[in-house]
């Protein structure tokens, strides 16, 4: 039997193996060869994150802090990560909006976040961004959306990747993560909005805690399936409507017959190409489709859909809305 030191590294070791295996799943085979900047927040889960892609990938690996500025320990924060950074020879950043956040804060911080790391990212020469979400956080995205009654695409939660941002850890638990960076001696902080019930995500993961009936790592192979089917879905739409023969050079929405999910999005990808600007899902897309199936000319947005006189009702044209009288 290995002593425990032994065994800590063959451990270690594992982890900054399974990390490689899933940056190859995200990436490809030459997932080795880009160079990846790591946001850090401080928490354990960031941390151990960039403690294993250093490990990983030495010399390929940078670091990004945003501060947003909205509590009065974050500077501190992005200090304690700058100086592990400079511990560790990790180039660091700590980045900072140029406007105080406003709106819906965590919304809106999100947002900001995400600019401030792409733009730092093009600024560096980095491919990808590396965060660390986890299954934890899966699960309770997940569940949140349950609640709001969201389809396939919404309960697909967080995506492993989205553009040049990737999430590897998504089917690692935080405990793991915690122990890891405990055994490691990397230092961080907890955020202390994790735990302020003010927000429903709080609360959430407050009830979720000492639960053992939900298994946190079955539900993010779930949700990456869900995403999977969310891509076949979109898919199956490309080619219903490159099936489609042109109606006079007129923007249409045809019905041959699709299920109700692929006519939904069928929908939304015809209003969507007449005005990028316009959202719609849920309830309301669900009110639109049924003026449409009862003849009736339904107003969205801009946007106007008529039926265009065919017998079976299965075509409709799309055009501009008449301006309201003032």
């Amino acid at each position: 039997m290995l002593p425990p030191q032994k065994q800590k590294q063959a451990v270690d070791s594992d982890a900054v193996e399974r990390l490689g295996g899933e940056l190859a799943t995200l990436v490809g085979a030459d997932w080795h060869r880009r160079d990846y900047g790591v946001a850090v927040s401080g928490g354990p889960d960031s941390m151990a994150l960039l403690w294993l892609m250093a490990s990983l990938l030495p010399g390929q690996v940078r670091a990004a802090t945003v501060d947003h500025g909205l509590r009065s320990g974050s500077a501190e924060e992005a200090r304690m990560v700058a100086a592990f950074c400079a511990r560790e020879h990790i180039p660091h950043a700590t980045l900072t909006p140029d406007s105080p956040i406003a709106g819906s804060l965590q919304a809106a911080a999100r947002t900001a976040r995400y600019d401030l790391l792409d733009g730092w990212r093009r600024e560096q020469g980095i491919d990808f961004i590396v965060t660390a979400h986890h299954a934890d956080d899966q699960l309770e995205t997940m569940i949140m959306r349950l609640n709001r009654s969201s389809g396939v695409g919404g309960l697909a939660s967080i995506r492993a990747r989205n553009g040049q941002v990737l999430r590897p850890l998504l089917g690692w638990r935080h405990m793991d993560l915690t122990r890891l960076a405990l055994d490691q001696d990397i230092p961080f902080v907890d955020d202390p909005s994790n735990s302020d019930e003010h927000f429903d995500r709080a609360r959430l993961r407050h009830a979720l805690r000492y639960q053992s009936t939900i298994d946190a790592e079955a539900a993010a192979r779930s949700a990456r399936w869900l995403a999977e089917a969310d891509e076949a879905l979109d898919w199956a739409v490309d080619q219903a409507i490159t099936s489609w023969p042109e109606v006079d050079d007129t923007a249409v929405i045809r019905d041959l017959g699709y299920p109700p999910e692929l006519f939904r999005r069928i929908v939304m990808r015809r209003l969507s190409h007449a005005d990028p600007r316009l959202v719609l899902r849920g309830v309301t897309l669900d009110t639109v489709i049924a003026a449409m199936r009862e003849g009736r000319r339904a107003m969205v947005g801009s946007l106007l859909i008529d039926a265009a006189g065919e017998r079976d009702g299965s075509i409709w044209r799309i055009s501009s809305a008449p301006r309201r009288k003032s």
